[in-house]
């Protein structure tokens, strides 16, 4: 994920601005801002696929979902992370038109070079929202869904699907091979 980095300080202010005009987008850890690679047919099209699914099952229920290029806000620990798909049902994300700072459920589809971070650091970074209910990491190779749910006691709990998911912060189930459709997977 780290393709080139600053070496001074940019506040949060200033980072929000220039992505509002930058050609690509940038992650932001405490002042450094990191830009993103591109992504594969199989990681956009499960995206796709996803946002399709959860966009229908949310409809008239004042609950968003937001692909790719919405911002999840983690103010405590001066992070903004573009997750590949946010839910929100909380009302005061309205007032945040380029960033969202109470997402219920964020989901990650992984790569090579991005799954041990997004498995590691950029978990540990999430866990410190605490309206996120559940964290899901999705292969784009294979049919393998695992979420990260928490519990009553704080506790993250895996739950791996391999043929029907459940994300129960949007109480929605579904066939994981509707979130595989038309993905190219490799035996």
């Amino acid at each position: 994920m780290v393709i080139s980095q600053s070496e001074y300080y940019i506040s949060p202010e200033k980072y929000l601005e220039g992505e509002k005009v930058s050609e690509i987008k940038h992650e932001y850890i405490d002042g450094q801002v990191y830009a993103m690679a591109g992504a594969s047919d199989a990681h956009v099209t499960v995206i796709g696929n996803l946002f399709v699914l959860l966009r229908n099952h949310l409809r008239g229920s004042g609950c968003r979902v937001y692909m790719l290029d919405m911002k999840a806000q983690i103010d405590v620990i001066n992070r903004y992370f573009y997750p590949d798909i946010m839910v929100t049902c909380d009302t005061r994300d309205k007032e945040f038109e380029y960033f969202k700072c109470h997402p219920s459920l964020i989901i990650e589809v992984l790569s090579e070079s991005t799954e041990g971070y997004d498995r590691g650091k950029k978990f540990a970074s999430y866990r410190h929202l605490e309206s996120l209910q559940e964290y899901v990491l999705i292969s784009p190779d294979q049919m393998s869904v695992e979420c990260f749910r928490r519990n009553q006691q704080g506790h993250w709990v895996l739950y791996p699907y391999e043929e029907e998911v459940h994300l129960a912060s949007v109480d929605y189930r579904c066939a994981i091979a509707a979130i595989y459709e038309d993905v190219l997977l490799v035996s």
